[in-house]
């Protein structure tokens, strides 16, 4: 009997203990559950901010590839925002017109219309802007250009306005007043005009082409003939901006008349080296050397690569704008004596040759003393 109640009771301490188990176990499961769900839940979350993402980094590619395509067409879709911007202006100015105490219904139909057409000329002002400035980015050299359009202020408009039609042909009117122009003695006159050519401040490109005019006077003093093909041929020039021939050897140069902090670098050197190479092999049968006269500094490397491929360096060299500017030249078709200023049309195309009497000078008095008048305009014929 006893051990029959013995066994009953541990049977009913392992049912318990049992229990108390499986207890156990649901809260365990119950908690399993529970952080399963919110895993789940977190990951789904973390899964749609990740395509949500996704599809952000999309479209921004997207943006991206339609920006880098509208730059050839001048960004319409920022002429669009902009247009869309003065849209909402004039309704607000209409709805005004229309909306107030005493309605302008003309008024505001009339603004209606030229709202339209001022967005229209608005959106393709921009997009024309967005094209300059573009072109501008990727050819520093407009920029230049762009000054070389009028660098004349508005206070010499109206000087000039003043001068006949065959007055302004010459090119000095364009330093004179009136009264100075008609009035003054030649020599008094050319020699005013010449000197406030040299006091105006002059366009970067402009600029540029005295730095080169000086490099050739340099080479023709010496005896070379010079030819210009920056101030020519531009862009087209191929690097080489003065070719200077003395019979036994050609010189070609480039010039760099940049500002003092600007720094010439190796590829500077190496593009010489190009066109260097390249005029020798099409000119074989003569000897040819290169210079490269710049206003700044070459870089270290620079100085050695040019060193290595034979290329003599003029560094730091100044435009002396003292220098004799005056041509005087002797006419190869009636010899008559004519000196030609910085600003006459036919300079860069006048060439001198010293054998033949021909010289640079510093004043006109010089050269009227010497025989020689100032260059009428241009009418066909080489002088």
């Amino acid at each position: 009997m006893n051990d029959s109640i013995d066994i009953r009771q541990s049977l009913e301490d392992l049912i318990q203990e049992f229990n108390d188990a499986k207890d156990k176990y649901d809260e365990i499961d119950k908690a399993f559950e529970f952080r399963k769900k919110k895993f789940e839940s977190e990951s789904v979350s973390i899964k749609k901010l990740f395509d949500e993402e996704k599809k952000e980094i999309e479209k921004q590619k997207i943006d991206i590839i339609k920006l880098a395509k509208e730059r050839q067409i001048g960004f319409p879709t920022l002429a669009k925002a902009y247009d869309e911007f003065f849209e909402l202006q004039d309704k607000n100015l209409i709805n005004f017109l229309s909306l107030k105490n005493r309605p302008a219904f003309r008024a505001s139909e009339v603004i209606s219309e030229f709202a339209i057409l001022k967005r229209k000329a608005e959106r393709e002002n921009k997009i024309l802007k967005y094209i300059i400035e573009y072109y501008e980015s990727i050819a520093p050299f407009l920029v230049d250009l762009k000054e070389e359009v009028s660098d004349i202020s508005e206070e010499e408009r109206q000087t000039l306005s003043e001068y006949t039609e065959e007055e302004l042909e010459d090119k000095a009117t364009q330093y004179l007043t009136k009264e100075e122009y008609r009035k003054l003695p030649s020599i008094e006159k050319n020699q005013m005009a010449l000197e406030r050519y040299w006091k105006r401040p002059k366009s970067k490109r402009h600029i540029g082409k005295i730095y080169e005019r000086y490099v050739g006077y340099i080479f023709e003093e010496k005896g070379y003939k010079v030819e210009y093909h920056g101030i020519f041929k531009g862009l087209e020039d191929l690097g080489r901006d003065i070719l200077a021939d003395n019979g036994k050897e050609l010189v070609v140069i480039q010039c760099k008349n940049w500002s003092k902090f600007r720094t010439i670098y190796e590829k500077h050197i190496f593009q010489f080296f190009g066109t260097l190479f390249q005029y020798k092999d099409e000119n074989k049968s003569k000897k040819v050397r290169g210079i490269f006269y710049t206003t700044t500094s070459l870089s270290d490397l620079a100085r050695r690569f040019a060193k290595e491929l034979n290329i003599e360096l003029v560094e730091n060299d100044k435009i002396n704008t003292s220098y004799p500017c005056i041509k005087c030249n002797i006419s190869r078709i009636d010899k008559t004596k004519i000196y030609h200023l910085p600003f006459d049309q036919q300079y860069d195309n006048v060439k001198i040759e010293k054998e033949i009497g021909e010289f640079y000078c510093s004043t006109i008095k010089e050269a009227e003393e010497k025989g020689f008048r100032r260059a009428f305009k241009y009418k066909g014929t080489k002088e």
